[in-house]
């Protein structure tokens, strides 16, 4: 399956996504609340409808489940082989702000591993791509970028800028030990995994909550850049061997590494 998926589609589909963003990112606009109390704009519904849509077409066979969309019973999911994995805006709260950094994530996930992700940061006009065994790629440019060949000596750590949990603080004041020098940067939506992807940071702790959505597309590329998401042990106090997985019964993300 993953060889007749063309990643240029899906790059396309993200783009025009992002196209639609902006036009209502550049003007006023109205904000609901969902039961959760995250916030809900018309740029994450019109977003929503041209990925949805435009997968059906090209892909009808594969099923798809998206943050803004009832998700599929278990029981049904759980027999899916592939399906796409959608946030129309991973940052929100971001895009509320205005100050850019938020995303449009599609991944494509083959029996709970991340296997192609599309991150487009339209605000940015930055595009993050990756198909399994083909490569991690910024605007055309092979990741990862930058590689630290001293860790010891300092490190660059991305925490989030709308949810830096005192968790997720302790956890860097402790990785801070180990090097002469770190240096602690806040970023908004999957660009903080990107970010270690790109070889602009080189640890993201996230010992908060995430949903799948949020992760996923991003994953793809840290994986097929080198790096790795790993499910963080909270009686350890360390990431673990294992990766995160996709399509859980619940879709919340446990705690987790990208390094």
């Amino acid at each position: 399956m993953l060889e007749k998926i063309d990643l240029e589609i899906i790059v396309t589909i993200a783009k025009d996504a992002g196209d639609a963003i902006m036009e209502i990112y550049d003007k006023d606009f109205t904000i609901e609340y969902k039961d959760d109390k995250s916030p809900l704009t018309e740029a994450d519904t019109k977003s929503n409808e041209i990925i949805c849509q435009a997968l059906e077409k090209a892909y009808p066979t594969i099923p798809l489940l998206s943050e803004e969309n009832k998700a599929e019973e278990y029981g049904v999911r759980k027999n899916w082989e592939y399906f796409w994995l959608i946030d129309p805006i991973d940052g929100t709260k971001e895009f509320i702000k205005k100050n850019g950094e938020f995303t449009v994530n599609i991944a494509l996930i083959h029996n709970g591993t991340p296997v192609l992700g599309v991150v487009y940061a339209p605000a940015l006009a930055d595009m993050y791509k990756a198909k399994k065994g083909s490569g991690a790629f910024k605007n055309g440019q092979e990741l990862p970028l930058e590689v630290n060949e001293m860790p010891e000596k300092s490190l660059r750590v991305v925490a989030s800028k709308s949810h830096l949990s005192k968790e997720t603080q302790s956890f860097i004041d402790e990785v801070a030990k180990g090097t002469e020098y770190i240096e602690q940067v806040s970023k908004g939506s999957s660009l903080k995994l990107v970010m270690v992807a790109e070889g602009i940071a080189d640890i993201y702790p996230r010992l908060a909550p995430t949903m799948e959505w949020d992760t996923a597309a991003a994953d793809a590329i840290v994986r097929e850049s080198g790096k790795m998401s790993y499910q963080y042990n909270t009686e350890s106090k360390t990431e673990n061997e294992e990766p995160l997985k996709y399509n859980k019964e619940n879709l919340l993300n446990p705690w987790f590494i990208v390094k």
